[in-house]
């Protein structure tokens, strides 16, 4: 009891903390460092759990009202955490669910979007209209095709109008269906030309009698895409495809004629550009020819035809008695156009003779396809600079032109590079000339520092990220944490601090023998003291176990002294 009350008489009195004011208080202290203490692990735990947040991603963007309010009431369904971005547009989701939700949307048929296909002609009313009818089809197919063109990576969105005329029986009333189609490109995205005439074949394939240049495409910016067949100079007529060979022709002659040059001069150190005329005519010859055979030749008889006739005289022939009574002879063929022998001469008829000869020509039938695609000209200008060499001694540097045998050398390979033809009129020009400004040894961009790279802009940001809040946490925990709980934390370590083990007791020394140590009697008045403090907390803890009412009395005298 008299450990308890020394210790309650040096806390000081109600009215001096009350003067003090109440921070100054024990009590204040500790609400004080409480609250600090609170506020501060607050502030840790709002970083950390800021640190930790999902990374949101756009999962639709541009979408129309309707689709909008399913997706999002889809979503909450699922129980899934959503956000819209600032202009309102899109639809934010955690980074890591993304592919999935889009997946279950899909299946659900969102977004739907502003097209309507043929599910249109699947509600139709009884007692419907012919023009009505006609006119949902060409709403469905309108529809459809653009649900088409919109699944195209490069276009978000995307409107059809098809104008199809009415069929009528007169030739010279009839029209053809046209069609134009409004594309609403992704940001920073653009079709080049392959994909316009795609979207285009796509349209004219899937109306009836509409041909290609009756579709017109244009992007949201109002820009023509489709020019149906108007080619710049040079290139008209010529289609995507076509003009895309063409650069592919001129391409291929270009590197090969680089790549034959270059282990002689080097790769930067040659430069070549080609030129060619493409045919693009399908020609199909057939021909028929005849000519005499030649004089050397022996002519060939096809057929002879020879016809002779003589004509009887007008009166009596012959020499009148026995010899002209009797009968002919045996009848022979005349020979040189003499009469037989024995044969009396005519008298007087008129003799005819007819021969046709008939001989073989010579006849020659020719058929000749070309197929489209051959090169009709070519012109190629290759360019080598001067060669370059350095004095290892020194360091200078030399330029000096290529002889003329090493340029007719060049001259020669690029022909057989690149197909050479002097019957169809190709031409060739190289020339030697010193390049100016060509540094590096090849067309390369220079390496960018690590930290300039912009690939590596992304990871710096998360790291950073990463770094700033390791070094907030380690301020608020060492410059403010720490020393607000530092009190405290010794404070408990002296109530918990278990009394120090007693040393092994040394051999006695008898008094007379043994010198006294100042250090040792001072350690020993501390340790009895302290003995003594511990009995006196023992005992006023017993006492309050078994006896409550006194130290309860005792407590009110207090209070009542201090009153």
């Amino acid at each position: 009891m008299a450990a308890v009350a020394d210790e309650l008489i040096d806390t000081p009195a109600p009215e001096q903390e009350a003067k003090q004011g109440f921070l100054q208080t024990t009590m204040g202290k500790r609400v004080a460092m409480g609250g600090g203490i609170a506020l501060v692990s607050a502030i840790m735990i709002a970083l950390w759990m800021w640190s930790q947040a999902p990374d949101y991603r756009v999962l639709f963007s541009n979408y129309s009202d309707r689709d909008g309010g399913a997706i999002t009431a889809s979503l909450d369904q699922m129980g899934v955490k959503y956000k819209f971005s600032e202009g309102g547009n899109a639809i934010l989701v955690p980074a890591e669910q993304i592919h999935d939700l889009r997946l279950k949307l899909a299946a659900q048929g969102l977004p739907k979007g502003g097209n309507v296909g043929f599910e249109l002609l699947e509600n139709q009313k009884l007692g419907v209209s012919q023009f009505l009818e006609q006119v949902n089809y060409q709403r469905s197919l309108e529809g459809e095709l653009a649900r088409s063109i919109q699944s195209l990576g490069p276009v978000s969105g995307a409107r059809v109008h098809l104008a199809m005329p009415k069929p009528s029986v007169f030739v010279r009333d009839q029209q053809k269906p046209t069609a134009s189609v409004v594309l609403n490109l992704q940001a920073g995205r653009a079709l080049d030309p392959g994909q316009v005439s795609a979207i285009v074949h796509l349209v004219a394939s899937s109306v009836p009698e509409l041909t290609i240049g009756n579709v017109t495409v244009v992007d949201q910016n109002g820009n023509l895409l489709s020019d149906n067949g108007n080619k710049g100079p040079g290139h008209k007529g010529l289609d995507a495809t076509q003009l895309k060979y063409v650069e592919q022709v001129q391409q291929n002659i270009i590197k090969q004629v680089e790549s034959i040059i270059a282990p002689l001069v080097g790769k930067e150190n040659v430069r070549a550009e080609a030129t060619a005329e493409i045919d693009f005519a399908q020609v199909d010859t057939a021909a028929e020819m005849y000519k005499p055979n030649s004089p050397p030749e022996p002519q060939a008889i096809r057929s002879q035809q020879t016809s002779e006739s003589t004509q009887p005289g007008a009166g009596a022939s012959g020499i009148p008695g026995a010899l002209s009574n009797q009968p002919p002879g045996v009848a022979t063929a005349p020979i040189d156009g003499q009469p037989p022998a024995g044969a009396a001469p005519a008298a007087g008829g008129p003799t005819r003779r007819d021969a046709t000869t008939n001989y073989e020509v010579d006849k020659t039938i020719r058929y000749e396809q070309r197929p489209m695609g051959g090169i009709k000209r070519l012109t190629v200008g290759v360019v080598v600079n001067y060669r370059r060499s350095v004095d290892p001694k020194t360091g200078k540097i030399t330029v000096k032109p290529l002889g003329a045998a090493e340029v007719a050398q060049i001259n020669e390979l690029v022909k057989q590079a690149m197909g050479y033809s002097q019957g169809r009129g190709d031409t060739l020009n190289v020339t030697n000339a010193p390049f100016d400004g060509v540094d590096r040894p090849d067309d390369t961009p220079p390496q960018l520092d690590w930290w300039r790279d912009p690939a590596n802009l992304p990871l710096a940001k998360e790291i950073g990220k990463y770094v700033l809040l390791f070094a907030v946490l380690a301020f608020l925990y060492y410059r403010i944490l720490l020393p607000l709980m530092r009190p405290a934390i010794k404070k408990f370590d002296e109530v918990t601090a278990l009394p120090p083990e007693p040393e092994p007791e040394e051999e006695e020394v008898p008094e007379e023998e043994r010198e006294p140590d100042p250090e040792e009697l001072e350690e020993q008045e501390v340790e009895r003291r302290a003995q003594g403090y511990r009995a006196n907390l023992q005992m006023a803890q017993d006492l309050a176990r078994e006896d409550p009412r006194i130290v309860a009395n005792v407590i009110k005298a207090w209070l009542g002294s201090n009153e």
